[in-house]
Parts: structure tokens; sequence; C-alpha cells
């Protein structure tokens, strides 16, 4: 079963991102989330599919809210937030042994890549 991870990074003030809601979609399907998620104090969660099934090769959307996490910090700036859920929808191949997205984020952008 392939391991999904990402670790939230806040660069706005230097820290781990600590309390970020993550939910995994399969990309283009209706229904809810597949897995949900809230990074721990170091910024990191592991994604695992609610109902324990392994993944499908295909599209999945990770969605971090983002404008909850800042507007509890006080930190998200006026109404309405620039950023409010980032969503990454990525490639996954069933059978990969780990796939690991990271996510930078401030109040006014983000950048993720492929980690490992």
């Amino acid at each position: 079963m392939t391991d999904l991870t990402t670790h939230v990074l806040d660069t706005a003030h230097g820290i781990p991102a600590a309390g970020v809601r993550i939910r995994l979609f399969a990309a283009g399907a209706a229904g809810g989330p597949l897995a949900e998620a809230e990074t721990d104090a170091n910024g990191r969660a592991k994604i695992v599919p609610a109902n324990g099934v392994a993944f499908d090769s295909g599209s999945y959307d990770l969605v971090f809210s983002v404008g909850a996490y800042f507007g509890a910090k006080g930190a998200a700036g006026p109404a309405p937030r620039f950023l409010d859920d980032v969503v990454i929808r990525f490639g996954l191949r069933a059978g990969a042994a780990h796939l690991h997205v990271p996510l930078l984020i401030s109040p006014f952008g983000y950048t993720t890549y492929r980690g490992q």
C-alpha cells in the first residue's frame, strides 16, 4: 500500500504549520473525502484512506484549509481571504512505496513539490 504523507511549513512565521485540516478526494469523483487528517506540532500528517483500502492509480486532490489556519493565527488579512483552501492535484501510481507532498504556505502564496 502506498504511504502518502505531507509536511506543511508556514513561511510567513518561519514555523511548522500545526493544526492544518487536510482532506483527500479522488479528482473529479463525486462524494465526500477519502481521507481526512490534521497536521501535528511538526506540521506533518499521514494521509490514510478512511476505509483502509489501498490507493488506486489515478489523480487525487489534497485540500489544505490554510485560510482557517491563518485566521486562527490572526494573519489571514482582510476579508475575503486571498487563499482559503489550497488544492493540489497530483497523480499517484498504485503500489508505489511512498509519496510525499510538502506545502510551503503564507497568507498570500504557496509552493509545493514532490518530496521524498
